[in-house]
């Protein structure tokens, strides 16, 4: 590269374009042109922090600008990128391999970071570089990821997690994205198929902690959409993939939820026209809460040869209000590995392009601390059944192999029981009518300890949670269906399994012996080597209640057995 070269930012005077700027002029060696819409606003952001003041709409044509000044680097740090020209959402990149300069792009937004491959032989044809998503998402979260990864069977579940310090810059732009989700059908990848969910649903308390006991206090989060979500199943062949973001203010976060139900009850399109006022309102409250942020990105699966479940964890927090700096990291590492000429050609979303070596050693100058922990991680039966569990037939064993969602299809068959009050209680407890021959899916969710399954055969459906009480000893499971709780032993051979019913409580109430339902359940492998069930309940005085035997085979990726 030549000496003094240019590095062009559009929405350079921004809240992560201005990091990014920063970061570039503390180098020395590069000329960092601040572009933007405002000339007055670059100008104002150069007298304080250097660099050269440049006027650049983004909506205009960008070919004039860039034959004069002629940059080696054109980043776009502007957003809004879900809402980028419909036509051509990447005209301001196809301008920038035209004249020679490679692109990158802070992208928040997993279609446009995906489909920036669209440009690749053009890239390749100019011997450029043009890559999409070089921000927290999916560059760093990747970047995590891979390393995490090392030495894994299969990887059962990614999930990255944001939490802002609450006096941490808005950008607009920013707000937008979120808002513009918020409420919204949001697509999750969870048991190898698409889940949805609304956007900003999902409450739960996070925290973070590093290693040396630095901590974020738990705060609320909620789903909200992210390139993760596009981009990294396929590439690491993940069976699950969530992402999670939280405020830190109760008030602003829980207040936020509860907006969410304008646009899930179609009394609004979209809170995205609320961005300025919704703004205006968190910046009131900038005094509150704290300056300190961070990310974790976790990823569950088994260890090769010890089979061995695990849990490992990136961690990263940024101290004194600095987290805007971490979206601008990864355009930084880029282009430093642009000047050295160690990026291949070509146009490509950005995951895995960096290791997580290189984002710490960029972030080691700044208040901001990273760190990696494992745990082990156990299935619900694993807990249950301890060493036991291991004599199960490895097809049982799948069956309970459950770190976020699994998914089984099959095909069953279902006998009623006999009389009108047989009937009447298999009607209350939604279980399916006799029938020869019917389709099964279950669907097995981890909600903390405890495992929600959902249980349909043909267009009937049921649901029931199992846990494993901390008191209870080894062998035995709890089941509820609503308001009653069933206490199961689960005696295991090689195989199968059994589950005779031990008591059951109404409300927390035991209930006498003469009421409590009889279970004949176990789960074994046919000749074909599926996963088999046969379920037979029966109640004393009342006879059968419902008996479902079948089979079933994990749904794989592409939603078929």
């Amino acid at each position: 590269m030549e000496d003094r070269a240019s590095v062009l930012i559009v929405g350079g005077y921004g809240v992560f374009g201005g990091r990014l700027a920063r970061l570039l002029l503390a180098r020395g060696d590069l000329r960092v042109l601040v572009a933007g819409r405002s000339l007055d606003a670059a100008r104002a952001f150069c007298a304080q922090h250097g660099g050269e003041p440049l006027q650049l709409d983004r909506d205009d044509d960008p070919a004039a600008v860039f034959a004069r000044e002629r940059p080696f680097v054109v980043v776009d740090a502007a957003g809004l990128f879900q809402s980028y020209d419909s036509g051509d959402p990447y005209r301001l990149a196809r301008a920038a391999l035209l004249a020679g300069a490679h692109y990158l792009d802070l992208a928040d937004d997993g279609a446009f970071a995906a489909g920036i491959v669209a440009l690749d032989a053009q890239a390749r044809s100019a011997q450029r570089v043009a890559i999409s998503g070089a921000s927290s998402v999916p560059a760093i979260s990747s970047a995590a990821v891979t390393a995490l990864a090392a030495g894994l069977q299969r990887i059962e579940k990614i999930e990255t997690l944001i939490l802002p310090g609450n006096r941490a810059p808005r950008g607009l732009s920013v707000m937008q994205a979120i808002l513009a989700q918020v409420g919204r059908p949001l697509k999750l990848w969870r048991g190898d198929a698409t889940s949805v969910v609304d956007g900003w649903s999902g409450l739960r308390r996070d925290g973070l902690q590093l290693p040396d006991g630095t901590r974020v206090p738990a705060r609320w989060s909620s789903w909200i959409g992210s390139p993760d979500l596009l981009l990294l199943p396929r590439h690491f062949n993940a069976r699950s993939v969530t992402f999670r973001a939280g405020l830190e203010l109760p008030l602003l976060h829980l207040g936020l939820w509860l907006l969410s139900w304008l646009p899930r009850l179609r009394l609004l399109r979209s809170l995205a026209p609320w961005a300025r006022a919704l703004r205006w309102i968190a910046q009131q409250l900038e005094s509150f809460g704290s300056d300190r942020g961070g990310m974790r990105v976790d990823v569950l699966g088994r260890e090769s040869g010890t089979g061995r479940g695990v849990r490992r964890t990136w961690t990263l927090i940024a101290e004194s209000g600095e987290g805007p700096y971490v979206p601008a990291i990864p355009a930084f590492c880029l282009i430093g590995r642009l000047s050295s000429g160690t990026l291949a050609v070509g146009a490509r979303p950005c995951v895995a392009e960096l290791s997580i070596d290189e984002i710490e050693q960029a972030t080691s100058r700044l208040p901001i601390r990273c760190g990696r922990d494992e745990s082990a991680w156990y299935t619900l039966y694993e807990r249950a059944l301890g060493a036991e569990f291991t004599r199960l037939p490895p097809q049982v064993q799948d069956g309970h192999d459950v770190f976020d969602v699994r998914r089984f299809r099959g095909e069953a068959r279902v006998t009623g029981g006999a009389g009108v009050l047989a009937w009447l209680i298999g009607r209350v407890m939604r279980f399916p009518p006799a029938i020869e021959r019917t389709p099964v899916l279950v669907r097995m969710e981890r909600c903390g300890a405890s495992e929600r399954w959902t249980r349909q055969f043909g267009r009937y459906r049921f649901e029931s949670v199992l846990s494993a009480a901390a008191g209870d000893p080894l062998g035995q499971v709890r089941e509820r269906f609503g308001a009653l709780v069933f206490r199961l032993k689960v005696p295991v051979d090689e195989t199968g399994l059994q589950m005779p019913m031990l008591g059951a409580t109404a409300l927390g109430v035991p209930l006498p012996r003469w009421i409590v339902p009889v279970s004949q359940t176990r789960e074994y492998v046919d000749g074909q080597g599926r996963f088999c069930f046969d379920v037979d309940i029966s109640l004393p005085m009342v006879g059968r209640v419902v008996r479902y035997e079948g089979w079933l085979l994990p749904e794989s990726a592409h939603g078929t057995c």
